[in-house]
């Protein structure tokens, strides 16, 4: 019998069931995965890393290998709005149902050994898509790599997005030492397509140790934009007149070349041809993401939290709304580059209303007031009992040409989309 039957009770019981909520290691993950697994592994399994960039990368292939006419699993994280949204199949989100019977197989299995919520989510997914028959398998490492839960799976490919300082706390305090980590899905003899413009050194020596086919951008494959369209241009294979990416930013095209990069190395596995890497690029969604919620307000949610996303969201500012005043609704988790990022956007935000988020892990408002420098306190508005309070607030005072920007975390921009989901 099943130790709970709704989804939410499992939930809760997985995040008090582990001593540790982050507890980087594969030991007790794959002996449960061991006597878990089906004897049938997906044709083609594809492990996603990196700092900003997985989610993105993600949605690209799911859209092309869908498009194709694949049935595609895709696992990431975090979720925005419901937990179902990290395991999806053939482009539908798990339900409660599907996901509950997943977790009693796995308390069944594991017997004593203890599982983190995170470890709980990979092996139910894993679980799911082997029960589902799916053609092919998106793992988004969630932090990380070589530690991560995912690693437990043999990937048949491998894509790294740009690597930068965050987690240090697990991973490294320096981006050489991260890359390492990062550099753990990668396997001897497997396509290691490398996003990242300026891959640190100890990324590409790792891939170099392992074994690993390096396929660098701008090496092994690069891009080019022509106005209206842009090309794919590989060491074997060309693809122009692409249209333009639906994700939006200058980044995506990267992100968009390393996924194609990855698709036409697994080409032998799972072949696509270009008509469905046409529509891949096309039609690929993601929320939190530059997200606009247009209206005669619009509103642009980014869940990027750490500089070197945020530096990505200012350079889409600079180009999609160059003149517009932006009042921001923000709000950070206290592990996270605070001061970094408030000085990245510094210069571009008129008006800051700090929101408080029912979260333990987030920073306090007054935590993050305390570290706008001098200068910028007379832009800082904070004391709302609510996110609500704070985006009416913020939103209540836009006027024509004006941007309200909803920005810092996952969990911000959840709090959007639950209280306000026709954009109210």
């Amino acid at each position: 019998m099943a130790r709970f039957e709704t989804l939410q009770a499992w939930l809760n019981w997985q995040e008090q069931l582990h001593p540790k909520s982050i507890d980087l290691g594969l030991a007790r993950v794959a002996g449960v995965y061991a006597r878990l697994r089906s004897d049938r592994p997906a044709p083609l399994t594809v492990t996603v890393a990196g700092t900003n960039g997985k989610g993105s990368c993600v949605a690209f292939l799911e859209a092309i290998y869908r498009a194709q006419g694949y049935k595609v699993g895709a696992y990431t994280s975090p979720h925005i709005l419901r937990y179902n949204e990290r395991i999806r199949i053939a482009g539908r989100s798990a339900g409660d149902a599907e996901i509950c019977d997943a977790f009693a197989r796995i308390d069944a299995a594991r017997g004593e050994t203890s599982l983190s919520y995170f470890e709980f989510g990979t092996l139910a997914a894993l679980d799911l898509f082997a029960r589902a028959d799916v053609d092919v398998q998106l793992l988004e490492v969630g932090l990380g790599g070589r530690l991560d839960a995912v690693n437990i799976v043999d990937p048949d490919a491998t894509l790294v997005t740009t690597i930068a300082l965050d987690h240090v706390d697990w991973l490294g305090n320096t981006v050489e030492a991260i890359a390492r980590e990062k550099a753990g899905i990668f396997r001897p003899g497997v396509p290691a397509v490398i996003g990242d413009q300026q891959p640190p050194a100890s990324l590409l020596a790792t891939a170099a140790e392992i074994g690993a086919v390096t396929l660098r951008i701008g090496a092994a494959y690069r891009y080019r934009k022509r106005g209206e369209v842009w090309d794919w241009l590989g060491e074997s294979a060309e693809l122009l007149g692409l249209p333009v990416p639906a994700l939006q930013g200058e980044h995506q095209y990267r992100n968009a070349s390393a996924v194609i990069a990855t698709v036409q190395a697994s080409n032998g596995r799972l072949p696509v041809g270009a008509e469905a890497i046409r529509r891949g690029v096309a039609e690929a969604r993601l929320n939190g993401r530059f997200q606009l919620i247009d209206g005669s307000h619009p509103v642009l949610l980014d869940v990027g939290h750490n500089p070197q996303a945020v530096g990505t969201l200012l350079e889409y500012l600079s180009e999609s709304f160059p003149n517009a005043k932006i009042r921001a609704v923000f709000a950070m988790m206290k592990d996270k580059d605070i001061a970094g990022v408030i000085r990245i956007m510094a210069d571009r935000v008129a008006e800051w209303h700090l929101a408080p988020l029912a979260n333990p892990r987030a920073a306090p408002p007054e935590t993050i007031a305390a570290l706008f420098p001098p200068e910028l306190r007379d832009r800082v508005r904070d004391g709302y009992p609510d996110f609500s309070a704070a985006y009416r607030a913020a939103s209540g005072q836009a006027g024509p040409g004006e941007l309200t920007l909803i920005f810092g975390s996952f969990f911000l921009v959840s709090e959007y989309l639950s209280n306000f989901p026709r954009g109210a």
